[in-house]
């Protein structure tokens, strides 16, 4: 399965009704996600890690093919040099290892105040990871590193030792004449949007408008992009966040929909397969 789509959580009250059936229970959320989408970002992991009964519970709960893309948790990646905590993202990995099959890459959310000045730091708890248990990316959120110089030189590190760099667009929620985050705890980063696919996989962040008619233009952006991907032989995970966390499922389908029809051939959306999808989602 060259490309894989869901969202940032795999549990949400609201979604019953829509993207779970009515009278669905918390404690099957991640058994019924799993049967509709096909890969989940995992945010869960980057406040606390699971415990190993968790972890087998995750796999025995979600079907052959499906992937967890986990975040490391802050207390490597929030907590001063990279380097130095190297011992515990290895043993982290080795950790969510449990999940077997169903792990897919991982990633590093670096902070805002992690910028180019620590390229050496970076490189070094990269060239440490274990690569051959597991893919890494990492997302850089610095407006430094997204300066012409500083970004080719990020790229060439990544493309050197295979690890990709999540492409993270949150165009849709600035480039707007409201503030869809105006209820958000914690709002995203404004930051450039990089396209730069520097390993056999791409890890796209995309931050959806609530209203649908707004992200259209990115998302036939991205159509293109994934295009691009895919006919490369890329492996592509494509995650849809949103502000109102009730939106986030249908933008992604109708993502998924769009690129059923402009892209080259790409697995049919599971959650098709259990309903027919409303109207709107099929207009471009």
């Amino acid at each position: 399965m060259t490309f894989r789509i869901g969202c940032a959580i795999w549990g949400y009250k609201a979604w019953v009704g829509d993207l779970f059936p009515i009278g669905s229970r918390s404690g099957d959320f991640l058994n019924l996600y799993s049967r509709r989408f096909t890969t989940v970002e995992g945010n869960t992991t980057f406040y606390s890690i699971p415990d190993r009964p968790t972890v087998q519970r995750w796999t025995d709960e979600t079907p052959d093919g499906f992937k967890f893309c986990l975040k490391l948790p802050r207390d490597i990646t929030h907590q001063g040099t990279l380097a130095d905590r190297l011992p515990n993202a290895i043993a982290f990995l080795e950790h969510m290892s449990g999940l077997g099959d169903r792990l897919g890459p991982l990633f590093v959310q670096l902070p805002p105040s992690y910028s180019p000045q620590q390229f050496e730091d970076l490189a070094t708890f990269l060239k440490g990871w274990h690569s051959d248990k597991a893919q890494l990316a990492v997302e850089v959120r610095h407006g430094d590193w997204f300066r012409e110089r500083e970004s080719d030189r990020l790229n060439q590190l990544l493309e050197k030792l295979g690890v990709g760099r999540v492409l993270l667009d949150t165009r849709p929620i600035y480039e707007c004449p409201d503030d869809p985050q105006v209820h958000s705890e914690r709002r995203k980063p404004q930051v450039p949007v990089s396209f730069s696919v520097t390993a056999d996989f791409s890890l796209i962040r995309y931050i959806s408008h609530p209203d649908l008619d707004f992200n259209r233009p990115y998302l036939e952006e991205w159509v293109t992009q994934v295009n691009q991907s895919l006919q490369h032989g890329k492996q592509v995970y494509f995650f849809v966040h949103c502000p109102v966390e009730e939106r986030s499922p249908g933008n992604a389908r109708y993502f998924q929909h769009q690129l059923e029809r402009h892209a080259v051939a790409v697995p049919p959306l599971p959650w098709d397969s259990f309903e027919q999808p409303p109207a709107q989602l099929s207009l471009f």
